[in-house]
């Protein structure tokens, strides 16, 4: 072939080796770009019994003071979203053990936040003036005494769980979730409402399980709703997402079949802890705050 014929074949070999050569460059420099991109996320997760899921095994050896699992609803999170995570959640953490140590040797959970922290959950306020605990136990026992009959536990109680809601926890959760802040400020901060405990209405074969009166089932779910709209309006007012539960975990209480129910009963249930998350709880829990954040 003539000289001059090769030319035009010519230039369109070293087009396409200068197009390669643009290609594999332009990869070579995107490639630190791109894994910066796909960083893993760094994960705080605080909170109390609810977010350890005490009761549910296996337990984490690395604390038993804190009875928290390793099935918790934060390593689900991780699990799901390659998140590097920091799990400081211990079973009958209040919001002060945020700042402070609650056991010896235990330092404060808002210590795991640090400035280059991405996203922080928690679940926190039911063990603040004892709301959960003294309000299921003293439900209980009076559901007991009475035969399961009449409101026994509100005629005892009336407003004052829901009054020390008010004037104690909620201030409390405000301080508690200011303190995070203040640590990560750019973090994503999500904060769990309790998963619901008791029915809607009164259900009968369930006292053997939870023997709570019949007149005091709306009692104590009228607590808990208090409870969780104090919780959302302290994430609301410092910048934090509430993951609301109340729509996902209806019919999936305590009352619930093994299976469908989230929370297991007072009597008979199985986990060792009662009154809590089963491990179906926590990884319903992990996914709505997967999707309230848009986690992937």
């Amino acid at each position: 072939m003539p000289l001059p014929a090769l030319r035009p074949a010519l230039r369109r070999v070293l087009a396409a080796a200068t197009a390669i050569t643009g290609a594999l460059t332009l990869g070579l420099t995107a490639a630190p770009t791109q894994a910066h991109a796909t960083a893993p996320l760094k994960y705080a997760a605080l909170g109390d019994s609810y977010s350890a899921a005490s009761g549910v095994l296996p337990v984490d050896p690395t604390n038993l003071l804190c009875l928290r699992s390793t099935a918790d609803y934060p390593h689900v999170i991780a699990a799901r979203t390659g998140a590097r995570l920091t799990d400081v959640t211990c079973g009958a953490a209040q919001t002060k053990d945020f700042t402070g140590s609650q056991y010896p040797g235990v330092a404060p959970q808002a210590d795991a936040v640090t400035p280059d922290t991405d996203l922080v959950t928690l679940t926190i306020g039911g063990n603040d003036n004892g709301t959960f605990i003294n309000a299921v136990l003293a439900c209980g026992t009076a559901g007991v005494l009475s035969g399961g009959t009449g409101s026994p536990c509100e005629d005892k109680y009336g407003s004052s769980f829901e009054d020390a809601i008010e004037a104690n926890t909620y201030p409390a959760l405000k301080t508690a979730m200011r303190a995070v802040r203040a640590k990560a400020p750019g973090a994503r901060v999500a904060v769990l409402g309790y998963p619901w405990i008791t029915p809607a209405t009164a259900d009968p074969s369930c006292f053997v399980k939870l023997p709570i009166a019949a007149g005091d089932i709306p009692y104590l779910r009228s607590l808990q709703t208090h409870l969780n709209a104090a919780v959302r309006r302290a994430a609301e007012e410092t910048g934090a997402t509430y993951v609301d539960l109340a729509q996902a975990s209806e019919g999936h209480d305590a009352c619930a079949a093994v299976g469908t129910r989230w929370i297991e009963p007072l009597l008979f249930g199985t986990n060792i802890v009662p009154v809590h998350p089963n491990a179906l709880g926590e990884r319903r829990m992990a996914e709505r705050v997967v999707s309230a954040l848009d986690l992937g």
